[in-house]
């Protein structure tokens, strides 16, 4: 009985979000920019913040809001966090009054659209449509893969994003991902891509992970467009998913009238979010490379590569498990295994899944000394402490449900 209460409490919350939301657009008539992608929206969504904010009024949420909640939250409000019980009463009523005394209201949304199953996309599009689409990354395993058939099929779901927009819109398209450019026929939309390879409308050229006396400072590259580029630098942000994020706000920089100068000033205020790609001291005067809040094959792949480049005594692995991939489990698992035994000199496996991590890495021929496994976060902190020394750098990096978080918690010197 309490379950079907709360079952259908959630059900009139919902539609009230909905509408409210559907109420605010029509009323305040905003533009709508919205992100989707397997990897890297939330990088996307704050870079792109970051050009326009200067030029525009923007409103974007920090926080992970992308489903059938959190999305109507952007749109109603600058809400960061849902917090006491009369939170959404008090979210519902100034909504509604919103609507009907006019108040200020940006100009432009920047929302992300998290699509784990079926439909969902369809859902969050019956709330607000966007002007201008962005697809980051799908890849060969995508998130959530396992609640569909396959990757073809999670790229069609991701694609009615684009599939939405006017002939007058645009479709921001990740040009080095065949995934994503397989869907650009679906689109009426003007399409603009961004990458790094040779043929991509906005391109990253020159890309280099900066470093300071084997500090990692951050990373430098250019953007061209059009025959002509810009330098970037970012400060204390790593990897090329932040090349490809200012990329994506590049190009939709440019289709809201900014020049590269303009765009490049804009990515100077770009941070990423916390636990993405952060880099922070360790205990014993070592490095975190700090990624745990989210895990795919994608961005794991990636996480490694940033170790690889990354100048240390010893580098050193602590991977958890890659949750909702379904039937690519063990294979998935099994690769990144692999991947990690040629980048990193010590490997923590944490949980039930990242047990194929181990064997993968010691199939692939790492020594059985340096590969340890673990069952849950509240196991490996002290012992990654333990092994530690001056001059290694640590990813940690798993799906959020592994909470790693506590692992980096445990080791870092602050």
């Amino acid at each position: 009985m309490k379950i079907q209460l709360k079952e259908t409490l959630l059900k009139i919350l919902r539609w009230k979000l909905k509408e409210l939301s559907k109420l605010t657009i029509w009323r305040y008539r905003p533009g709508i920019i919205g992100i989707t992608g397997s990897v890297g929206k939330t990088s996307a969504k704050l870079a792109i913040a970051s050009v326009l904010e200067g030029e525009r009024s923007v409103r974007y949420s920090r926080a992970n809001f992308n489903n059938e909640l959190g999305l109507p939250l952007t749109i109603l409000g600058n809400y960061e966090k849902i917090e006491g019980m009369f939170f959404w009463p008090k979210v519902i009523f100034k909504a509604f009054w919103n609507v009907i005394l006019k108040k200020d209201y940006p100009e432009i949304l920047i929302l992300e659209y998290g699509v784990d199953n079926l439909g969902d996309m369809k859902y969050l599009l019956s709330i607000a449509k966007p002007n201008v689409s962005v697809i980051t990354t799908v890849g060969e395993i995508p998130a959530h893969v396992e609640h569909y058939s396959g990757p073809e099929e999670v790229a069609k779901e991701k694609a009615k994003l684009i599939e939405s927009l006017p002939a007058a819109g645009f479709a921001v398209l990740n040009y080095d991902d065949e995934t994503v450019m397989d869907v650009k026929e679906r689109t009426r939309a003007h399409v603009v891509t961004f990458g790094f390879e040779k043929g991509a409308a906005v391109r990253v050229t020159g890309f280099e992970e900066r470093h300071e006396s084997e500090r990692p400072i951050g990373v430098s590259f250019k953007i061209e467009y059009g025959g002509s580029f810009v330098p970037v630098r970012l400060d204390g942000a790593y990897g090329r998913t932040q090349g490809y994020a200012s990329a994506a706000a590049a190009a939709v920089g440019l289709i809201f009238g900014l020049n590269l100068v303009k765009i490049s000033a804009g990515l100077e205020k770009y941070a990423p979010a916390e636990h993405r790609m952060n880099i922070i001291p360790g205990v014993k005067y070592t490095y975190i490379l700090d990624d745990c809040y989210n895990a795919s094959p994608q961005s794991v792949y990636a996480a490694l590569d940033v170790l690889r480049e990354m100048p240390a005594k010893r580098r050193i692995a602590v991977l958890g498990d890659m949750l909702e991939i379904g039937k690519y489990t063990m294979q998935a698992h099994e690769k990144v295994g692999a991947i990690a035994s040629k980048v990193t000199d010590i490997l923590f496996a944490v949980g039930p899944r990242a047990k194929f991590i181990a064997e993968g890495a010691r199939a692939a021929g790492m020594p059985k000394r340096n590969v340890y496994e673990f069952d849950t976060a509240d196991e490996v902190g002290a012992a990654v402490q333990d092994i530690m020394k001056k001059g290694d750098i640590v990813l940690v990096k798993g799906s959020h449900a592994m909470q790693l978080d506590k692992v980096v918690e445990e080791i870092k010197s602050f």
